[in-house]
């Protein structure tokens, strides 16, 4: 079922500057989408759209089927479905402690007391922060607080969580954790779509990429089908994934008929073969 989509979404910021020029996307139940584009490409206002924060110049967002309406009730309900992560989680904590800072989307959701505690435990519970429910936010990690930031939208009990740039200043063991984190969410059944510049990233986690570039998605489909353009992902100002390049300077430059992979598994896999194959 398709439950989030844009058609020929445009929109304008209030000085002119035009951010997004007939966006078509499209959100299977269930998947984990990556919207991949270099800074300034469009990713962050595409989101803002997801859940209604921003409304469209023209072109309509449609959930389950449905074009959202931008009434107070009506946005209540979008919000509950679709929860909005933030790249900078200090954008988003604000309490004096972690539990009430993942209590405060069920409250305002309007919960029971006894739910709402229910519902921060398991929160945190999904995103390995239990213990820390007294912690004030602005004392934990980068990684930490990222986790924080997801436990307040999961409490709400979203369908579509959406994240921009999940990774951003996180080393790497604190970016892969995160990005287990989500593939765990996505398995139980939510539906997650990131934003991201990190090619590498890409084909470890999403089943479809959708390419950004200059407001416009210029190529959706598998990681496969995207990487295997790219001419298509230079021009976007981005590269492909360093393994992927590696093969590619062997099959082109060296002149070894490896097939292109994209993943260290997937190269693995391909050297072995032409290994065998020699």
């Amino acid at each position: 079922m398709v439950i989030l989509e844009t058609k020929d979404l445009s929109y304008s910021y209030p000085d002119g500057t035009v951010a997004l020029k007939g966006l078509n996307f499209k959100a299977e139940e269930g998947e984990m989408i990556a919207i991949l584009g270099p800074n300034g490409a469009g990713k962050s206002t595409t989101f803002l759209h997801f859940n209604g924060i921003l409304k469209p110049s023209s072109g309509k967002v449609f959930l389950k089927g449905k074009p959202i309406s931008y009434d107070n009730k009506s946005l209540l309900n979008v919000r509950k479905t679709v929860g909005i992560v933030f790249q900078n989680p200090d954008d988003q904590l604000f309490a004096p402690t972690v539990e009430q800072d993942v209590a405060f989307g069920p409250m305002n959701l309007g919960f029971s007391k006894e739910d709402v505690e229910k519902k921060v435990k398991e929160a945190l519970k999904a995103v390995s922060m239990e213990g820390f429910e007294k912690k004030p936010p602005h004392h934990l990690s980068g990684g930490q607080k990222k986790r924080i930031a997801i436990a307040g939208i999961l409490a709400m009990n979203p369908e579509i969580i959406v994240l921009d740039e999940p990774t951003t200043g996180l080393d790497p063991l604190g970016a892969s954790q995160i990005m287990k984190l989500l593939y765990e969410l996505n398995k139980k059944g939510i539906t997650i779509i990131i934003s991201t510049h990190d090619v590498d990233l890409v084909p470890v986690y999403a089943s479809k990429v959708y390419l950004l570039s200059n407001g416009k998605i210029i190529m959706g489909g598998t990681p496969k089908e995207i990487f295997s353009n790219p001419k298509i992902v230079r021009n976007a100002n981005l590269r492909l994934p360093r393994v992927a390049h590696l093969i590619e300077l062997l099959e082109k430059e060296d002149n070894l008929g490896i097939k292109i992979g994209y993943t260290i598994g997937e190269a693995r896999q391909n050297i072995k073969e032409f290994i065998q194959g020699g």
